[in-house]
């Protein structure tokens, strides 16, 4: 078996989420080749699902992030997350399944829906007759309240939109600010006329593709709850057996790995062409808290929710990869009305290169440029940069 350095494990994880080498050509191929992105309206600096696209292709149109949603529909939303439409036969199957009995949350959906069969109908039926729709524009008309002791208790109608839509029957036509716009799932995305694919052809493809992005994955990897893949077992043979899955050690890391087989090969060529961008905090890189942690040595956690005294660097903090290290963040806002990039505080890490400021430094006025900022303000400079 063979031992990848962490810096290699690194740069395998760095490729696979297309922060390395060449930018991507375009807003579709950056969504295409991670297979989803996260969705979240909070936009102190801007929308995480337009960070995450940024982080990888630089400035670019947000505006044919919107066409690719809503004219070409080349992309949809399901489950917080932007999916390429090319693998929604990869999607459906999940949707079929939806909700999931055997589990005490997808026994309690089944059993409220079921409870609740005039009111989704009524909701069916005034998209059928009226849609698209925002949800004010809809009654809420539950015979039995949602009731999980949680904070969405009590609000029916939103929980219903939820339930249909990932059930696969509604879909988001379009936003309207933050605002999603519902209609029937058919008249939205396409439905496969053909026959669903065999749960072992969607396993293979769905893990092909995971362990793609990730670079390097648990032997685990494709047992999130929602996604729980009925042929999974039977894949990670054949993408053993087919050699798309390399078993690896990893120096520091404790357990066997798995690598995806092309990005090995790309490692193997040595041809690595670093950047130096500003991540999001949901950017899939980092998105993993506990893995980012172990492979950068780089402890990192979103503070939104955290008083404002005891928060530890900031509100929406960006950390800062260059090549193939985290070695810092920032922690910015961007006044909209003023045009103002205000960046509150910069963060190096205690081995962060002294060399690196000038990268640094242009990726944040990259980003300045791309928000439409007329300034960018910087604090003090840290040590290694000032």
């Amino acid at each position: 078996m063979r031992t990848l350095t962490r810096t290699e494990a690194r740069r395998l994880a760095i490729s696979g989420q297309l922060l390395a080498g060449p930018r991507p050509r375009s807003v579709l191929e950056v969504v295409q080749r991670l297979g989803k992105v996260q969705v979240d309206p909070t936009a102190v600096v801007e929308r995480a699902e337009r960070l995450t696209i940024f982080s990888r292709l630089g400035p670019y149109d947000v505006d044919e992030l919107r066409r690719h949603r809503e004219e070409s529909r080349d992309l949809f939303e399901y489950g917080a997350h932007l999916i390429p439409t090319a693998d929604l036969p990869l999607h459906r199957p999940v949707m079929r399944r939806f909700p999931r009995p055997e589990y005490t949350r997808g026994r309690y959906e089944a059993e409220w829906l079921r409870d609740n069969a005039g009111f989704r109908a009524y909701i069916l039926s005034e998209l059928r007759s009226r849609g698209p729709l925002l949800s004010r524009e809809l009654d809420d008309r539950a015979e039995v309240p949602w009731r999980t002791g949680g904070w969405n208790d009590g609000k029916n109608l939103s929980r219903m939109l939820e339930l249909l839509w990932k059930g696969g029957e509604i879909a988001i036509s379009r936003r309207e600010g933050s605002q999603r716009v519902w209609d029937l799932f058919e008249r939205v995305l396409p439905i496969e006329d053909d026959e669903p694919l065999p749960d072992e052809v969607v396993a293979v493809e769905t893990m092909e593709r995971q362990l793609h992005a990730r670079g390097f994955d648990d032997p685990k990897f494709g047992t999130a709850l929602d996604y729980r893949l009925p042929a999974r077992e039977v894949a990670l043979k054949s993408l053993l057996a087919d050699g798309l899955a390399v078993p690896v050690a990893i120096e520091g890391l404790r357990g066997e790995w798995l690598a995806h087989a092309g990005l090995l090969a790309e490692l193997d060529e040595g041809d690595w062409k670093p950047r130096t961008t500003l991540l999001g905090p949901f950017d899939p890189l980092v998105g993993d808290r506990e893995r980012a942690e172990s492979l950068f040595d780089f402890r990192y956690r979103l503070e939104i929710y955290v008083p404002p005294a005891k928060r530890e660097f900031g509100y929406y903090v960006l950390p800062i990869l260059h090549g193939d290290r985290l070695i810092g963040r920032i922690d910015p806002a961007f006044d909209r009305k003023r045009r103002v990039l205000e960046v509150k505080a910069i963060y190096a890490e205690p081995d962060a290169p002294a060399s690196a400021w000038p990268a640094v430094s242009a990726a944040i006025d990259e980003l300045g440029a791309w928000l439409g900022a007329t300034e960018v303000r910087l604090p003090a400079i840290p040590a290694p940069w000032a």
